[in-house]
């Protein structure tokens, strides 16, 4: 009877005792799940555009934010800094398209992914390279982002908002919104869903997909080097922030490979329960560390019952 208070009664009961606990647990679920959101983001423009599922993503958020960091060690301001990184990321999205991706054109699945595997140690061994492997904070202040933190009552409990998490989860708004946009109302966007509906219908009309190519994988630069600002902010920059792009398989399990919205509720789904979990159950039963793990539980859950995801499309073969 103790064990099965410990487990399932005491939770509730710390739940309405604890509503600032509460309150706060559910915002810092929201802004994880925001930037979750983000980088499952950069998988799914790809895959949508190429069926590539580019296992270099989370490298490419490390890769953007050094860039940016190593800029401005360099002399450079923050703002040109910022400017410059989203050259190196046009020219990192470009040499991938002409020295990669057009030689792999009809492929098999899996030989692409393997390539995007020998992406990754390729941006790793030049990011040690260029930037070296310590540990570098990122220029918040220069970049004009607020930091310090401000007590709200929020429904009768006081939270702890840290502005930078604002700025991330009003930043990551602003960037998935751009992206629906651009998606759904320019003739480019419009072109790009036309490549993921059907690539040789695609080519039929005249679209280029190396073009394309380009643009999504720019797209997806855009994408890391926001999330590698906002994660880096809340830590700093180094080659573990990419373990965080692990957290997008996830994502991508709940929301779907090829949907935007999928992405950005999985995300938030993520990010709520893995936090509600540690604060109710792991913490007091298993002595915490469950976000490491949670959220893959929760993905083979759905593998299991729905494979294809929330938003995904099922898949049936007729014999």
């Amino acid at each position: 009877m103790e064990l099965f208070n410990q487990i399932f009664v005491d939770p509730f009961v710390t739940m309405y005792e604890l509503p600032d606990l509460l309150l706060q647990t559910l915002w810092e679920g929201f802004v994880s799940g925001t930037l979750y959101s983000l980088i499952a983001l950069g998988f799914v423009l790809i895959f949508k555009a190429s069926s590539v599922f580019n296992f270099a993503q989370g490298i490419m958020v490390v890769f953007a934010a050094l860039t940016l960091v190593g800029l401005h060690e360099l002399g450079v301001p923050a703002y040109l800094a910022l400017l410059l990184t989203l050259g190196v990321m046009y020219l990192l999205a470009f040499s991938v398209e002409r020295l990669v991706l057009r030689h792999m054109v009809n492929q098999p699945d899996i030989i692409l992914f393997m390539t995007t595997i020998g992406l990754t140690f390729i941006l790793i061994g030049a990011g040690e390279l260029v930037f070296g492997g310590e540990p570098k904070a990122m220029i918040t202040e220069e970049l004009g982002l607020p930091t310090g933190s401000s007590d709200w009552d929020v429904f009768g409990g006081i939270v702890i908002f840290q502005h930078i998490d604002i700025a991330a989860a009003v930043i990551a708004f602003l960037l998935i919104l751009g992206l629906a946009i651009f998606f759904n109302k320019t003739r480019i966007g419009r072109a790009l869903r036309a490549v993921a509906d059907d690539h040789q219908a695609a080519l039929s009309v005249g679209i280029s997909l190396n073009q394309i190519w380009v643009i999504v994988w720019f797209a997806a630069g855009i994408v890391a080097l926001a999330t590698g600002i906002m994660w880096a902010a809340k830590s700093d920059v180094s080659f573990a922030l990419q373990v965080v792009a692990l957290k997008a398989l996830p994502v991508l399990v709940l929301g779907g490979f090829t949907s935007i919205p999928g992405a950005i509720v999985g995300g938030l789904i993520i990010g709520f329960s893995e936090k509600l979990f540690d604060l109710y159950w792991g913490v007091p039963i298993l002595g915490g560390g469950t976000e490491s793990w949670f959220a893959f539980i929760v993905a083979l859950l759905f593998l299991l019952y729905r494979p294809e995801g929330l938003f995904g499309e099922k898949h049936i073969e007729r014999i």
